[in-house]
């Protein structure tokens, strides 16, 4: 089975359940330039941040918190970009506050993040697993410069996960992902926060002229009160 964005996302996230019911999230990073590729993921704290490899100059738009997490409540968010603590903070303070998970403010956050002033309009991407009710929502969302922020809210499933990534999956042309064809689910059957990050990572094995895009996959599983990531960087072993 290929990536289900086809053979470059960009960047990719997925939020759901295991097949053993317990809340987990996926995020992979992919780059077709050596400044894109020249990156590492680094778990620090309740967090795990895309960082560069060596002793370069800090880029808002390629270095950034992309998961950041809470094993009190079991929330965690995960983006590509500055909304990732952003949503977070957000949606840990109504879950302190009893409010409901209400989609609507991590639409206002995606609007307010915009897409990335690059070249190519990249989109915000993001996700939020966090609870109401004593029942856990899962939500995905973008935001392209040419439309309003999309949130998808799903009740999840166990063993289902939904997602959504930056581009459509052209590797010549990247275009801003289809908001028209909905969101994107996978059914992996492990339940380990390093066998998700490998199953991602293997389905998006792809090169551009030549070289390997997989720059890192991250996947983590909130298990008996504590969320257990793993990561997979291609230039760290």
């Amino acid at each position: 089975m290929p990536n289900p964005n086809g053979p470059y996302p960009g960047r990719q996230l997925f939020v759901g359940l295991t097949a053993k019911g317990a809340p987990a999230i996926i995020y992979l990073v992919t780059g077709r330039s050596p400044a894109s590729r020249e990156r590492r993921a680094i778990k620090r704290n309740n967090a795990v941040i895309i960082g560069p490899l060596g002793n370069v100059p800090y880029d808002p738009l390629r270095h950034y918190t992309a998961i950041k997490y809470d094993n009190i409540s079991g929330i965690v968010a995960v983006s590509n970009g500055i909304q990732t603590e952003a949503i977070f903070e957000t949606y840990r303070l109504l879950y302190n506050v009893s409010s409901s998970p209400d989609p609507i403010y991590l639409k206002k956050l995606m609007e307010g993040a915009r897409s990335e002033p690059d070249s190519l309009n990249t989109p915000r991407i993001a996700g939020i697993i966090t609870k109401g009710a004593g029942s856990f929502y899962t939500m995905v969302a973008i935001k392209r410069h040419d439309k309003p922020a999309k949130v998808f809210s799903v009740k999840p499933t166990p063993g289902t996960f939904i997602g959504i990534s930056t581009y459509q999956g052209d590797m010549d042309n990247p275009r801003g992902y289809d908001i028209s064809s909905g969101i994107k689910k996978i059914k992996p059957r492990v339940v380990t926060g390093f066998k998700l990050a490998q199953y991602l990572y293997d389905l998006s094995v792809a090169a551009y002229n030549g070289d390997d895009i997989r720059v890192c996959a991250i996947g983590g599983v909130f298990v008996n009160g504590k969320f257990k990531l793993s990561v997979i960087n291609r230039f760290i072993k």
